[in-house]
């Protein structure tokens, strides 16, 4: 036993030297790539792969290995049809064997070290996405000396889904986010072998991603394994996302697959569960999404907050500045959507009748579904934690300019310092001063737990916000608390 111990720790203290290509995890031993004092480590299994009998069950241990294992490119990205318009892309080809993470290990300066981890968790609409896009790259991060791990879940009817047929094994339910639940018990086993510190772990994802962290927060499952988490554009109400019960999902699946047994269930072909089911067709799939299961959804991330139930850990939450999804784009239609309050709302977003409707129609939508329940959010958490809430405004180019400011997602490359690895639009004067500030920010908070000393804490009745533009990264009155106060209103708050 004491030659094992002896041998254990060698390989712990071999794996965090500088530059180190070779590291021992719990199942087996990974190679990885250096560059530039960075070690990227791809395609790491976290879990078995969700095949067969595995199929709409809990995330099972992977298998252990011998030898070494490449850990140099990236595994699959969960099954998904494309979604075209993506702003980031894939690099590689969707398949159900996709349980995987990344590492990336910055230059560790001595043996033992214990540093920060940032844990990234991507959006696409819970039907789309993966860990491999360029503008995920965890290298800035690794650069800036924390340890980067993002990580694949599963994704549309593989992650979500219930059926009849399942009632014995319980249903079904957010398998997706058991996956990401079972990421972070990897990291907590394995990334101090990274030189990361698994008592030092922050927790960010946007859109999806965001809605992800929210569960994270609120869910008894995911207790204990991060200490920091950060919310982009991740919603806050109820609205947010359908959000069945399980019952509900169970009828939707039952739709999908009609009198299927269990076993007929697991035996459908990849093609036909993924269907054409991605982020333009899943209003019309019949898709259930997300559901509240009582294990990892408990109710809204509002709800949630106001009850008490998230952990109690520093928070940065925000959205950005045009954070909306304009899919009705007349303004007639949009202010009769208000009802009684048409007037008020067109006071609110086009006061003298010359807003073009696509402003207008991302406005509203982003006020309606991002901004204010951000806002709500962290009005709820001020009272029982550490939160700061952020407004993201820097926007270039003509998409934004048609849409009167940042869109959803604009701020990723801006965060995770990528611009380079940016596929829909070309480099901007200036642009790379706001990815510094921004990026910084987020390190800054992973290291220290506060984003920026002139950065203060809302308060349960903030109207404040820190906007980052192209000026810099400021704390003021927000410029949209009118607006926010009528879409709180509308939504029911006191």
């Amino acid at each position: 036993m004491k030659k094992l111990a002896a041998l254990t720790a060698a390989l712990l203290l071999s794996a965090q030297t500088a530059g180190a290509q070779q590291v021992q995890t719990q199942m087996g031993a990974v190679s990885g790539v250096s560059e530039a004092g960075v070690t990227a480590f791809k395609g790491i299994p976290y879990a078995a792969p969700p095949l067969g009998e595995n199929r709409w069950r809990a995330p099972q241990a992977p298998a252990a290995w011998v030898g070494v294992r490449a850990a140099t490119s990236f595994a699959h990205d969960c099954a998904q049809a494309i979604f075209p318009p993506d702003a980031a892309p894939l690099e590689t080809t969707p398949a159900e064997d996709c349980l995987y993470l990344n590492v990336w290990q910055p230059k560790v300066a001595a043996p033992g070290a214990k540093l920060p981890v940032m844990v990234w968790i991507h959006g696409g609409g819970f039907v789309n996405g993966g860990s491999s896009p360029g503008v995920y790259s965890g290298a800035q991060f690794a650069r800036d000396g924390v340890v980067f791990v993002s990580l694949n879940y599963r994704l549309g009817r593989y992650g979500f889904f219930a059926h009849p047929a399942l009632a014995g094994e319980g249903g079904g339910g957010n398998f997706g986010f058991l996956d990401q639940i079972a990421a972070l018990k990897w990291v907590q086993a394995n990334i101090a072998v990274f030189g990361g510190d698994p008592s030092h772990v922050t927790v960010f994802g946007e859109s999806a991603g965001g809605m992800s962290v929210h569960m994270l927060l609120q869910s008894p499952l995911a207790r204990g394994l991060f200490a920091q988490a950060i919310v982009e554009s991740g919603g806050g109400r109820a609205g947010t996302l359908p959000m069945p019960t399980l019952a509900g999902a169970a009828r939707a699946g039952a739709a999908f697959a009609p009198g299927l047994t269990a076993d007929q269930l697991r035996a459908l072909p990849e093609a036909q569960v993924t269907g054409n089911l991605q982020m333009g067709t899943m209003g019309q799939s019949g898709y259930s999404g997300p559901m509240v299961d009582g294990r990892t959804i408990l109710g809204s991330p509002l709800e949630a907050a106001a009850a008490g139930l998230d952990a109690h850990v520093p928070v940065i939450i925000g959205t950005n500045s045009a954070d909306g999804f304009p899919f009705v784009t007349d303004k007639a239609k949009i202010f009769a959507g208000f009802g009684a309050d048409e007037a008020a709302a067109r006071k609110l977003y086009d006061p003298a009748g010359t807003t073009d409707g696509l402003i207008v129609a991302t406005a509203t939508s982003a006020d309606a579904r991002m901004i204010e329940p951000a806002r709500a959010v962290a009005r709820a958490l001020a009272g029982q934690q550490k939160v700061w809430l952020y407004r993201f405004a820097y926007s270039t180019g003509p998409y934004a300019a048609k849409l009167g400011g940042a869109p959803h997602a604009s701020e990723i490359p801006y965060v995770m310092d990528t611009l380079a690895a940016r596929k829909v639009q070309p480099a901007v004067a200036g642009e790379q001063a706001v990815a510094t500030l921004t990026h910084r920010l987020w390190v800054n908070f992973a290291k220290t737990g506060q984003p920026d000393a002139a950065w203060p804490t809302a308060t349960p009745n903030d109207t404040t916000v820190q906007v980052i533009d192209a000026a810099g990264a400021a704390h003021a009155e927000d410029p949209y608390t009118a607006r926010l106060d009528f879409a709180a209103t509308r939504a029911g708050a006191n």
